[in-house]
């Protein structure tokens, strides 16, 4: 499934836009490998608005961004992420936004659990 992606990088008065395609399910089908890839590849849009020459396949980390799941004014809901780098923001998906918001925490609560502390 092929979805837009807008990305606006912190010092940058214009946001662009981008089309990525991280799973072939609709989102109301997503499964919690689903919802990472999605999150992963969102981080890996916004990444490469910054640096174009990164690696597609650059390992990504589920921490260290603030999200939220909205409604979209003309139905559906998108998904933004918040980082310190800029903002990227994906959708609209056919999905209530009670189950994606849960499903998004679950997945990033797991992956914070288990990445390794830092002492």
């Amino acid at each position: 499934m092929e979805f837009q992606v807008d990305i606006w990088l912190r010092g940058d008065n214009h946001a662009t836009t981008e089309a990525i395609a991280p799973v072939p399910r609709a989102p109301r089908a997503w499964t919690d490998a689903d919802v990472v890839a999605v999150l992963e590849a969102m981080l890996r849009a916004l990444e490469r608005a910054r640096h174009p020459e990164a690696r597609p396949d650059r390992p990504v980390t589920l921490r260290g961004f603030s999200w939220i799941v909205s409604p979209f004014e003309t139905g559906g809901v998108v998904i933004a992420l918040e980082l310190t780098l800029g903002a990227v923001v994906a959708g609209p998906f056919d999905v209530p936004e009670s189950d994606l918001s849960a499903r998004i925490g679950r997945v990033v609560g797991a992956r914070r659990a288990a990445a390794p502390t830092v002492h």
